[in-house]
């Protein structure tokens, strides 16, 4: 990348934060969610749920946050393919392609403004979590930064999928349905019970998507346990869905101007 697309997407970024700043309600709706269902897992259901994988309330805490830590990733995302399609269909991209700015520096900029939204995100639903219980005393130093550097992965991967849907939604109530799924999936995966738990016919939808292996990998790192195939299998999510989302909605954005 060219200084002049730095500068660019420098200048793209500020605005969505600039936007994030003015307009905070969207972002602070999409992460009550996660955080509502922390405190209703496990304050009401937490004795049970811990229960049946073998503890206590403090064990569902540990085998909790986790799974809500990817779940508030694809919470904030969805506040980003909104704001894209915002930008799409208000008249401000026809604007901007009159201007001598970057082709690229648009979508780039919604992009680290969405990762570093959901990096805040995630570090105050961990901070709740901590709070009520959650402690993480047998990982080490560098297992605690491949935890960061899979959210930060996971946040690129399903950032650029949110951006593509975003970019195909005639308005911004269309794009919140859109991506809808990336709230979805987490529930159903191994976020709140374990999958061997779960009836058979179930099983290989929990187990085959991308939110399971990154959860258990998170769950390992996190605890200090072992992680086994699933770490590969959740880097392979996480450069398979950034790959597919990057050329999705470059092609779709370059499509739209011609």
């Amino acid at each position: 990348m060219n200084a002049f697309a730095v500068r660019d997407s420098g200048t793209m970024l500020r605005r969505n934060l600039l936007h994030a700043r003015r307009y905070p309600s969207l972002t602070l709706n999409l992460l009550l969610t996660p955080i509502m269902l922390l405190l209703l897992f496990v304050y009401i259901f937490g004795d049970v749920m811990g229960a049946g994988i073998g503890g206590g309330r403090s064990e569902y805490i540990a085998y909790l946050l986790p799974g809500l830590l990817l779940m508030t990733i694809g919470s904030t995302v969805i506040g980003t393919a909104v704001s894209v399609s915002n930008d799409m269909t208000e008249g401000i991209i026809a604007r901007f392609r009159t201007m001598a700015i970057h082709r690229g520096a648009v979508l780039i900029g919604h992009v680290i403004s969405s990762v570093l939204q959901s990096v805040a995100s995630v570090v105050l639903v961990g901070a709740v979590g901590v709070a009520i219980g959650f402690r993480s005393t047998d990982a080490s130093v560098l297992e605690w930064l491949a935890a960061f550097g899979l959210l930060v992965l996971f946040a690129l991967a399903v950032t650029w999928i949110a951006v593509g849907m975003g970019l195909i939604s005639p308005s911004a109530e269309a794009a919140s349905n859109n991506a809808l799924p990336l709230i979805l999936l987490p529930l159903l995966s191994s976020a709140f019970v374990p999958i061997h738990a779960m009836p058979g016919w179930f099983q290989p939808i929990a187990k085959y998507q991308p939110f399971t292996p990154a959860i258990e990998t998170l769950r390992g790192l996190l605890l200090g346990t072992g992680i086994g195939y699933n770490g590969w299998l959740a880097v392979g999510w996480c450069a398979g869905l950034a790959v597919l989302g990057y050329f999705w909605s470059t092609s779709k954005f370059n499509g739209d101007a011609q």
